[in-house]
């Protein structure tokens, strides 16, 4: 999350009062993340006891032709019990509404419930298993969705993404990146697994994405980069992002055999699946290489975000590399 947008208190305050929760009492940006633009909301609430909820701006990565989609999919999800937030539909029904910006662009803006818990920046093996079984109940859940959408962060988009940045881009961030991404998306165009169970996934579960009370899954939040794709793939998704500090340099054992078990207590992986995990892990760490690498390069400076280290990626996708750390996923 972030804010790319900056909107004024009359704006705000015009834009809550299409929604049915009281009138707005304050906003606060929120800095965290890359893809859009967010702020926390106070109201009176209807009954004038106070509510909070979660303003998102969509910036340029989603398309507005996918909000029903991302939208539909949480409220889905809330009504098959997974810890996911609803969206509130604004007075005419609508699940997000189309303002203009104040550069007099068009931009959708959905409201959705706040749900309580904090962000764990050093998770514990036990709240790694909870995830591990948030994560499966998702992807149970969506069984019945009946939508999809393609995932338009693929490996062929990766490849486009860092060649954007150049290797003279890459060598900004390090001298050795640009052979580096060219040798691993070579690797990875040959051995990519084509023949594994496909679903909607979240395909962004990082932990400041799961809301938790101790040892509970409060909210799994941020599903606006949900897509139909290999399952098991966001489950390398997320322990790409679960396992390791945030340098990337230090991997947790324990806490990548807790996300693993918990998941597999309620989805258990097929051998194809479990054998296909070395590969999906590399191209995770790619993934995320990719997009942090092209936002490193072209974030503007006054947008009130933290860039995010492309290199933290680079080396997580060194330790998937390594044959010496195949026994991660047995």
């Amino acid at each position: 999350m972030a804010v790319y947008t900056h909107l004024g208190a009359e704006a705000l305050g015009e834009l809550i009062c299409a929604f049915d929760v009281g009138d707005l009492v304050s906003a606060k940006g929120i800095a965290e993340g890359v893809s859009n633009s967010n702020w926390l909301i106070d109201t009176t609430g209807k009954t004038g006891a106070g509510a909070r909820f979660i303003l998102t701006m969509f910036e340029g990565r989603t398309e507005i032709a996918d909000l029903p989609f991302f939208l539909g999919l949480l409220d889905h999800l809330a009504d098959q019990g997974c810890p996911v937030p609803r969206t509130i539909h604004d007075r005419n029904g609508a699940s997000f509404r189309t303002i203009t910006g104040p550069d007099g662009e068009g931009k959708a803006v959905t409201l959705i419930e706040f749900l309580p818990g904090v962000s764990v920046s050093l998770p514990t093996p036990a709240q790694a298993h909870a995830v591990g079984i948030a994560l499966a109940q998702v992807h149970n859940a969506v069984a019945g969705y009946g939508k999809g959408r393609p995932n338009t962060l693929a490996l062929s988009d990766w490849r486009g993404l860092l060649e954007s940045c150049g290797p003279e881009g890459l060598a900004t961030i390090d001298p050795a990146l640009a052979g580096v991404v060219a040798a691993e998306l070579d690797f990875l165009d040959a051995h990519w697994p084509h023949d594994l169970p496909r679903g909607v996934v979240h395909a962004d579960l990082f932990p400041d994405n799961v809301l938790m009370l101790g040892d509970t899954v409060t909210g799994l939040i941020d599903f606006y980069f949900a897509c139909t794709d290999i399952v098991a793939y966001d489950v390398a998704v997320t322990h790409a992002a679960w396992c390791f500090d945030n340098t990337g340099r230090n991997f947790d054992p324990a806490i990548s055999a807790a996300l693993l078990s918990g998941y597999e207590s309620v989805r258990p992986l097929s051998v194809q699946e479990r054998a296909a995990l070395p590969v999906l892990a590399r191209g995770a760490a790619m993934r995320f290489l990719s997009t942090r690498a092209y936002d490193w390069i072209n974030t503007p400076q006054d947008a009130l975000v933290v860039r995010k280290d492309p290199l933290a990626y680079a080396r997580r996708l060194a330790f998937y590399a390594d044959p010496a750390n195949a026994g991660v996923f047995a």
